[in-house]
């Protein structure tokens, strides 16, 4: 019996013993030692620190602003113009053409001789208005023309006082030689280059002023050949083999001057076509001249003359510049000025004077002008 009892006894602990973890262990643990609660693990929520968010922006293809470069316009060049007067047969025009020579001295501080450095100003002044009718023209352009003087003012001064004075509008004028003048006519040549060719008759209006006076010998200078080219020829005027031009070409010409004692000059005259313009349906020529002495011409002159070197005791200062206005559309010229003006200076203390006395100062001025305006 008991043997049996320890047997059972046994095999129920190898029974326990294989299950450990049943419940039969547990309630020999529970009477053996205090009950040992284990919770359940719960598990573990971890909270991170929230980082700040950093957004990715899809990259957006980058736009490359260049900086941007001034544009060179290449202009297309423009053709040539031909700068050249015409001519119609039977067409009139009417200028107005004024011319002036002076000369002044002026003197300042002591003189040694007062006679000898009195000062004043010499000058003639033309005021001169004419008709120009073309009568034919040539398979050269060329044109003969006849003048007819409409109008006359002329003043002669010398040292400040006048010598003649003439204005035809003036009654007391009316029996002056001069007065003969108006209504005169004679015919020249000239070319498209502004040239008279030819003084082709001058005689009858050269027999209408002659006489003895002053006055009638004035007159009569103004009919000479040389004046009469000076008057009607256009200086600014390109050569006829010279005369396509585009805007920005130049050419040149020579003008001397003589100034008495101080010599002949000579300049090279430089014109520019500066402008070509379009107004009121005309097209319209701008050219302007700038002179420079050039001692071409000047020294032939010089030696000619027999002038001495007074002029080497002066400082000198001038200007010469010009302008030309033509009409393409009808080939006439609006206007045309050239104007010279030089001044002369010498300055010399006199001997024997005081330190604190003013120096003395010679000044002489020339002044010559050319000045064709269309008025009709």
């Amino acid at each position: 019996m008991v043997s049996e009892k320890i047997f059972s006894w046994l095999a129920a602990i190898a029974i326990c013993s294989l299950l450990l973890s049943a419940g039969c262990t547990q309630d020999l643990k529970e009477t053996a030692q205090p009950k040992i609660v284990v919770e359940e693990e719960k598990p573990k929520v971890v909270v991170e620190e929230e980082k700040p968010k950093v957004v990715v922006e899809e990259e957006k293809p980058k736009v490359v602003v260049e900086e941007e470069k001034p544009k060179v316009v290449v202009e297309e060049e423009k053709p040539a113009i031909e700068l050249a007067l015409k001519y119609t047969p039977q067409d009139s025009t009417t200028y107005k053409f004024t011319s002036q020579a002076e000369r002044g001295i002026k003197w300042e501080g002591p003189s040694l001789n007062e006679d000898a450095f009195r000062g004043g100003k010499t000058s003639s002044t033309i005021e001169l208005t004419f008709t120009q009718q073309i009568q034919s023209t040539d398979d050269k352009g060329n044109a003969v023309a006849k003048i007819t003087i409409e109008s006359l003012k002329h003043l002669s001064v010398i040292r400040d006082n006048p010598a003649i004075d003439f204005d035809n509008t003036r009654a007391k004028d009316q029996n002056s030689p001069l007065a003969r003048l108006i209504g005169q006519s004679y015919t020249i040549e000239i070319t498209p280059a502004g040239r008279v060719s030819k003084v082709i008759d001058v005689s009858q209006a050269q027999e209408a002023v002659k006489g003895t006076s002053p006055a009638d010998k004035t007159a009569l200078a103004m009919l000479s050949s040389d004046i009469i080219r000076e008057r009607h020829t256009i200086p600014a005027m390109p050569a006829m083999d010279k005369n396509q031009l585009r805007t920005g070409d130049n050419w040149n010409r020579i003008k001397t001057f003589s100034f008495g004692l101080m010599g002949a000059k000579s300049y090279e005259r430089i014109y520019t076509l500066k402008e070509v313009k379009d107004t009121d349906n005309r097209r319209i020529a701008i050219v302007e001249m700038k002179a420079n002495p050039t001692a071409e011409m000047a020294e032939k002159l010089h030696k000619e003359q027999a002038i001495g070197d007074f002029s080497k005791m002066f400082e000198n200062t001038e200007t010469y510049t010009g302008q030309l206005t033509l009409d393409l559309t009808s080939g006439k010229v609006e206007k045309c000025l050239e104007m010279l003006e030089s001044e002369w200076i010498a300055v010399e203390p006199l001997t024997g004077q005081k330190e604190d006395k003013e120096p003395a100062v010679l000044t002489m001025t020339a002044t010559r002008l050319y000045h064709l305006e269309k008025i009709d």
